[in-house]
């Protein structure tokens, strides 16, 4: 027979604290996702924008149809590239099934201002009333 021990039963008494490190890591990662994802949430093509000292703000919705024209002057509506020949067939075509969008035109800012000038006469021209140009904050200002 073995000796018997005369230790009392240790009982681990239960814990009420949260453990914080796997809460801070989550959010940790969860930090890195949305600063990673945030720049591709961008509507349309990447393009220089020009830049402003006070830009108005305008939130994006789901009226607005985005219109790029990137530096070599080649125009995409939303993010599908189009021909010039088929630009103004196009947003006919995109009035007609929605008249009530709003366009944002992202012009690059090397382009020559006729280019864009001639871009917003033809959106007019298809039908579309509401007319912008986005631009981004100018680096330096508060």
């Amino acid at each position: 027979m073995l000796p018997k021990h005369n230790k009392p039963n240790l009982v681990k008494a239960v814990r009420g604290d949260i453990n914080i490190t796997p809460l801070v890591d989550v959010c940790l990662v969860l930090l890195i996702i949305f600063m990673v994802v945030t720049p591709m949430l961008q509507k349309g093509v990447d393009v220089t924008l020009p830049e402003t000292t006070k830009p108005d703000k305008m939130p994006e919705n789901q009226k607005q149809l985005t219109v790029s024209i990137k530096q070599d002057g080649t125009v995409f509506v939303a993010s599908n590239w189009v021909t010039d020949e088929n630009l103004k067939a196009t947003l006919e075509e995109v009035h007609t099934s929605n008249p009530d969008k709003e366009v944002v035109i992202k012009a690059d800012r090397r382009l020559k201002y006729k280019k864009v000038r001639g871009l917003m006469q033809m959106i007019n021209e298809a039908g579309f009333s509401r007319v912008g140009v986005i631009t981004d904050k100018e680096k330096g200002t508060a």
